[in-house]
């Protein structure tokens, strides 16, 4: 049997629309594997992806076999054919988390990694692993909380990666140019396993990221982020752009960098350039940037643990306050949507954080689980 043969059962027989004997073909598949290796021309990671997935199935199965009374096989069969597949769980580690399944099954606080074929891998925190491409390859590895690319000059064509962070969450990336990316709660970052060598750098952001550049003066890196581009040569700077937010803000803390939308070309003459301590806000409905001084440390402080408002809509804040927690906040007293408020808190629960409000401008709320009630 080929490798699609048997992902067309496996599909017939997840859905139970597997004839009697297309079933018996599956299991005789199965015994046959026990005295020989019918995969051994496939590569090995398309062999331990299949028969993960083997196993997955057969384990729903056997949870689901005595209601529905369609298998005949019996537990110890089972128990031996998941045993053929039980070192390749616990040697890959990393082929247990890949599925192709859609997203909204995934656990809601786990940090994913969608890889260049679309399979989808969950990266543990404080994990070890290893990363490979459609061929096998290793070009990245997970230490912790940061996962690293290697540079392989060898690369023909741009294969992307995307990495989502959720509520409650940050992590680090280093790019195979040696770029850093520190994503705040709630953000993702679409880039190239590796970058081309005669092509530009670029990368799409969505939610809140803190970059440290690489230079590389002929080769300039692109932060897409939304309908806002930022081109720069090597710099540090950080980018927010939520969706849910009227503005997509770039604050410069090092260097120098261009702005220009998606409908424009680069012009070192025309298109917005920022300074070290500025602030770029550029508004989503009216497509204008404007450029205020800031204090950087302020935009940088989420890096640390640490929220700081200042001159921030009290709305503004509930969705930053929702994200850094992983919370939900209702807030029934509609006349503080848009007062402006200043307040700091570093690594403090958001019980404190509400406590500190409550005590400083009379907020009154009440707590049920992680949603929290303003009253």
């Amino acid at each position: 049997m080929t490798k699609k043969e048997i992902d067309d059962l496996l599909l017939k027989f997840e859905n139970n629309d597997c004839t009697t004997g297309e079933k018996n073909l599956l299991f005789q598949f199965y015994d046959d594997l026990q005295k020989e290796d019918k995969m051994a021309s496939w590569n090995l990671s398309e062999k331990e992806e299949t028969r993960i997935r083997l196993l997955r199935r057969i384990n729903n199965s056997i949870r689901t076999s005595e209601e529905k009374q369609t298998q005949k096989i019996s537990w110890k069969k089972y128990q031996a054919i998941a045993a053929i597949f039980i070192c390749f769980i616990t040697a890959g580690y990393l082929f247990f988390q890949l599925t192709k399944a859609p997203s909204d099954i995934l656990p809601k606080d786990a940090i994913t990694l969608q890889l260049e074929d679309g399979t989808i891998q969950i990266l543990e925190k404080d994990g070890t692993v290893k990363i490979q491409n459609t061929n096998g390859h290793i070009v990245g590895e997970q230490n912790g909380n940061q996962l690293t690319y290697n540079k392989n000059s060898s690369s023909q064509k741009l294969a992307y990666n995307i990495l989502r962070i959720p509520n409650g969450k940050t992590f680090q990336l280093q790019l195979s140019d040696g770029t850093t990316v520190h994503l705040n709660a709630g953000s993702s970052l679409k880039y190239p396993v590796e970058f081309l060598k005669d092509a530009e750098r670029k990368v799409f952001i969505t939610g809140e990221a803190f970059l440290t550049v690489s230079k590389d003066a002929k080769h300039p890196f692109i932060v897409n982020a939304n309908n806002l581009n930022v081109r720069v040569l090597g710099t540090q700077f950080n980018v927010s752009a939520y969706p849910e937010d009227n503005t997509t803000d770039v604050v410069l803390v090092e260097g120098s960098v261009g702005l220009y939308t998606n409908n424009e070309v680069f012009d070192t003459q025309k298109s917005n350039l920022l300074k070290p301590g500025f602030k770029a806000s550029y508004n989503k409905q009216t497509e204008k940037i404007r450029k205020d001084a800031v204090r950087t440390a302020i935009y940088t402080s989420w890096m640390g643990g640490e929220l700081i408002f200042r001159n921030m809509t009290f709305d503004n804040i509930l969705k930053k306050l929702e994200r850094h927690y992983d919370i939900t906040i209702v807030n029934n007293n509609k006349a503080l949507g848009n007062k402006i408020f200043n307040a700091n808190f570093r690594k403090t629960s958001f019980k404190e954080v509400f406590d500190k409000l409550k005590i400083n401008y009379g907020i009154e709320y009440q707590i049920d689980g992680n949603t929290i009630i303003i009253k």
